[in-house]
């Protein structure tokens, strides 16, 4: 264990320990509010209570008839809806069972394109262009996407690993390359190659039994210190060139947890000591999110979370790495904006459990926020759901992406059946609530926990959408309150993509825009670095493009960041002082 890991260990033991009454017996330190609309609600698959606060429910449809069973309770899983991508006026909806794709052009009224029926699970899907990726990973899966399955032990019929489709005829799209790996892909994660546009990679994370080699040569399901080409205790790379995809092929297998030769150098699995965590050794990766921009790439890592060089995206070097005892299951990475922080999810559980009740340390299950400076991770706090859900529902962390809000780290976050939950992370010590939805148990009383609710939530170009896994998609509309003001939401509307691959982090930037300006505004009143006064005149100076109060409040508003910085004590109010004082200085032109 490094002296990072161990410091972050220490640390976050420390805020565990204090849990613990002096007889050694767990105590919950989770406090909520019992008024909390969230507790109570009833329970249902389409009749369910629902909860909302902040957010506007725009549209619900549910899963294509041929992506359901009649009867949930004996699906198995095998049809459940997964993951989501975006590409300009198009939501992929990952599905065991294969993809639906959505025309979004008006979300409030989300239709149907097209239905790909490819089984195989888990159905992660990514697009970049005219190209469609998706994770396969169980036996059943071939290549053909046949419903049949594949009944033999060793087949040349079944596939599992990354499928690539071609979609620039999007109601027909045609497979055009299945890349076998040999635990299957659970995950993947597409990287942009800045350096030549011509070729995009795929980091394959799979977490499956490895197969036969007699089914796909070169596959070992040997231990680390049996076989040094044990398909454990690594990842694959995937190169696409975007101009042949049917070439793509894995290009590299790196050991990315290597420690001083040893391939399963990082955490051997087990638990830290009594009232700890028992986590998974490290030997594969769940998700990878690659920030291209920064060259750098947060891994969660069963037993770890890991921060690699991805400089060169055919090759990742892990530079970094951390361990918490409150982590049961590293899950999945995002950065903020800046680089500056690292949230990373616990999926206590596996997802099937409840891990959201009272009586569960809030540490559990959690985001836990890394502080990342000169590639160091130093633990800075943590976040969970705050309110506490039932024993019939399975909830823990999970999917979420940022919305760009200017000068915030805001983060929308599924929590399956615990719903969504939008919150600030921008103080990771002191993460809040900014907004939630939230249905009822999908379990009626007496019956057994069937697993449900929002597998992602993401913030897609002024929207937030949600793949419900028995119920459907949702999308939502983001309301002005105490916490988000109607300009800070104007000025992330402001942010359009032409595709949001949340495990391919792009860096956004805001316009010279008066809605920029006034969000900044809005921020410094709400933290009481500005008067209401104060705001009222600049508003009135952006509204009429008034140049010279407009550069005179911006030559201000740099002083006070000047001596604030000379004085030995600026923060990120001064960082916003200047990027509102560049706003200022646009209106004065």
């Amino acid at each position: 264990m490094s002296t990072r890991t161990l410091f972050a260990f220490l640390f976050s033991f420390a805020l565990t320990f204090s849990a613990f009454a002096q007889d050694g017996e767990m105590e919950a330190a989770w406090e909520w509010d019992p008024d909390d609309p969230r507790i109570g609600l009833s329970s249902g698959v389409d009749d369910a209570g629902e909860a909302i606060l902040n957010l506007q429910k725009l549209a619900t449809l549910p899963r294509p008839d041929g992506f359901k069973l009649a009867d949930e309770a004996e699906s198995g899983g095998r049809m459940s809806n997964t993951d989501l991508a975006f590409r300009d006026e198009y939501v992929f909806v990952g599905n065991y069972a294969g993809i639906n794709v959505y025309d979004i052009s008006d979300p409030a009224n989300p239709s149907l394109e097209v239905s790909i029926v490819c089984p195989g699970g888990q159905g992660d899907v990514s697009v970049h262009g005219n190209l469609l990726f998706m994770s396969a990973q169980e036996t059943r899966g071939r290549l053909d996407c046949g419903a049949e399955g594949v009944e033999e032990e060793v087949s040349m019929e079944r596939f599992r690993g990354v499928r690539i489709f071609d979609i620039s005829d999007m109601r027909n799209p045609r497979q055009v390359a299945a890349v076998q790996t040999c635990r299957g892909s659970h995950t993947h994660s597409l990287v942009s190659d800045l350096a030549n546009p011509e070729r995009i990679f795929v980091y394959v994370s799979g977490t499956s039994r490895v197969r036969p080699g007699d089914e796909l040569p070169g596959c070992s399901s040997a231990e680390a210190d049996e076989d040094s080409n044990t398909s454990y205790f690594r990842i694959e790379v995937i190169e696409v060139p975007l101009d042949n995809p049917a070439d793509s092929r894995v290009v590299n297998e790196p050991r990315i947890f290597e420690v001083e030769g040893n391939i399963a150098g990082l955490w051997e699995g087990g638990d830290y000591g009594p009232g700890t965590q028992s986590s998974r050794r490290t030997d594969r990766c769940h998700d990878i999110t690659a920030y291209p921009h920064l060259g750098l790439a947060g891994g969660a890592c069963s037993g770890n979370g890991i921060l690699l060089d991805i400089s060169d995206p055919s090759n990742p070097v892990r530079i970094e790495d951390v361990a918490d005892p409150n982590f049961a299951y590293w899950h999945s990475a995002t950065f903020n904006n800046d680089g500056t922080t690292v949230l990373f999810t616990d999926e206590w559980g596996g997802g099937g459990a409840p891990r959201c009740m009272g009586s569960d340390l809030p540490e559990w299950g959690a985001n836990a926020m890394f502080k990342l400076k000169d590639g160091e991770l130093t633990l800075a706090g943590y976040y969970k759901l705050p309110a506490p859900q039932t024993e019939f529902e399975n909830c823990v962390a999970h999917n979420g992406s940022l919305i760009p809000v200017p000068g915030r780290d805001i983060k929308a976050q599924a929590w399956y059946q615990g719903g969504l939950s939008v919150f600030d992370f921008s103080d990771p010590s002191e993460a809040y609530e900014i907004a939630f939805f939230d249905r009822g148990p999908i379990s009626e009383g007496g019956q057994s926990r069937l697993t449900g609710g929002y597998w992602s939530t993401y913030w897609y170009n002024g929207y937030i959408y949600g793949s419900e896994i028995v119920r459907g998609m949702d999308v939502f509309a983001l309301e002005p309150s105490e916490h988000l003001s109607q300009n800070e939401i104007d000025a992330a509307k402001l942010v359009m993509t032409e595709e949001l691959n949340p495990q391919n982090q792009m860096q956004y930037s805001f316009p010279m825009h008066p809605s920029v300006a006034k969000a900044y505004v809005d921020q410094l009143v709400r933290a009481g670095e500005m008067t209401s006064d104060e705001r009222t005149g600049l508003f009135a100076s952006i509204d009429a493009g008034d140049s010279t109060a407009s550069t005179t409040a911006a030559a201000t508003l740099e002083m006070q960041a000047l001596r604030n910085l000379s004085a030995n004590q600026s923060d990120r109010w001064d960082t916003i002082r200047v990027r509102l004082a560049e706003q200022l200085y646009a209106v004065g032109q």
